[in-house]
Formats: C-alpha cells, sequence, structure tokens
C-alpha cells in the first residue's frame, strides 16, 4: 500500500510540475519576468505541501520560500545547438533508478560565458538534459556544489524551443537544484566537466545554507 500511495504521489508531482512549465511557457513567451514569478509560486507551493516534497521534515517545518534571486532578462536567451562529431556518451549511476545512460545531442554557446553540453536521455522518457555549474557553486549563500538543472524535459522541465528548429530557450533564471541538494537520500546526475562555467551565474534558485 505505501509504495502504491508513493508511485501515485511521484505521478501526482511530476503531473503538476509539467503543467507549471506548460503555463510557464505560455506566459512567458510574452512576459518572462511573469513567467518566472508563476514558477517561483508554484514550486513554493509543491515544496511546502506535496508529500513528494523534497525537503526534509525539519526543513519544510520551517520553510518559508525557496531562496531564488530576481529576475533578470540578461540572462534569458534562444541558443543554437551545435552538432559534435562522433557519438559522445557517459553512464551515470543512481541509487534509484539504476545506471542511466546518455548521449550528447550537441553544445549551445553562452554570450561571454562558454559553452554547455546538451544531453539526450537514453533510457525511458528520453528527454533533454542540461545541467550547470558555476563559479558560485559550494560557495557560501551562492549555488548548489553538485550545480543546478537548466533543462530535464524528461521531468517537464522545459521551457520550450527558441525560434530556430535546431535552438533551445535556456534561461538562467530558472535554473534550480536538483532533489539531492535537499534530501541526500536522492540521487541525481550532476554537471559534468562540459557543464561547468567558470564565471558566475548569479540567478536561479540558491542554497538557503
Amino acid at each position: 500500500m505505501t509504495t502504491t500511495l508513493a508511485a501515485l504521489q511521484l505521478a501526482d508531482w511530476r503531473r503538476r510540475v509539467a503543467g507549471l512549465y506548460a503555463g510557464v511557457r505560455q506566459l512567458s513567451a510574452t512576459n518572462p519576468a511573469a513567467g518566472h514569478e508563476l514558477w517561483r509560486s508554484g514550486r513554493d507551493e509543491l515544496f511546502a505541501g506535496h508529500p513528494q516534497s523534497p525537503l526534509l521534515p525539519d526543513d519544510r517545518a520551517d520553510f518559508t520560500g525557496l531562496t531564488i534571486s530576481r529576475y533578470d532578462p540578461d540572462w534569458r536567451f534562444e541558443l543554437e545547438v551545435r552538432r559534435v562529431d562522433g557519438p559522445v556518451r557517459m553512464t551515470v549511476d543512481s541509487a534509484t533508478d539504476g545506471a542511466i545512460p546518455f548521449t550528447l545531442v550537441g553544445t549551445v554557446r553562452v554570450p561571454t560565458m562558454g559553452t554547455l553540453d546538451v544531453w539526450r536521455v537514453m533510457s525511458y522518457a528520453g528527454g533533454l538534459f542540461v545541467p550547470v555549474k558555476d563559479a558560485l557553486a559550494g560557495a557560501p549563500g551562492g549555488t548548489y556544489g553538485g550545480g543546478r538543472y537548466l533543462l530535464d524535459t524528461m521531468k517537464g522541465a522545459d521551457l520550450g524551443a527558441g525560434a530556430g528548429d535546431d535552438s533551445l530557450v535556456l534561461d538562467f533564471n530558472f535554473a534550480y537544484n536538483p532533489s539531492c541538494a535537499y534530501d541526500p537520500s536522492w540521487s541525481c546526475p550532476l554537471a559534468q566537466e562540459g557543464n561547468t562555467l567558470r564565471d558566475e551565474v548569479p540567478v536561479g534558485e540558491r542554497m538557503p545554507r
């Protein structure tokens, strides 16, 4: 019964996340700042009250909202995904989902910052995955030490395509912490070398402590 209930609750969590991002995409098409506010308030609601919240019980009792920077339009980009030569693969071991295979789809060049790898998950949902680790990772008041997620389309975290067929919307204001940032019992794929930027990304979700 407990396993059944947990499975239903997880499905509801993912359904709600997907619905939240659907609203964000629609609103952000004309007003990205308003889309960001919807995203922030929606995540606060899920973290505070949903049974699948990654917050530990003591942290949930004291929760007043995620630590998210104000929206900065300079950190929203539509970026071309550039192809890479030859197949590039990696496998990430997960305590919950076993070995997760990834294939490199291409790279995007972030203005003044460098490049990020765009990965495709080669199991179950097969979505796109773009983590990012910046110079604030692990710093007091900074970002999560293992990096944050920009896109994880298999979980519904998707800001949509750009104007071109080979482009993506990457908005660093929506960079969020994986569940393992809040609960160490979770096992999350983290940013690799190709998803690490040497400069600070001052927007998005921060660590509360």
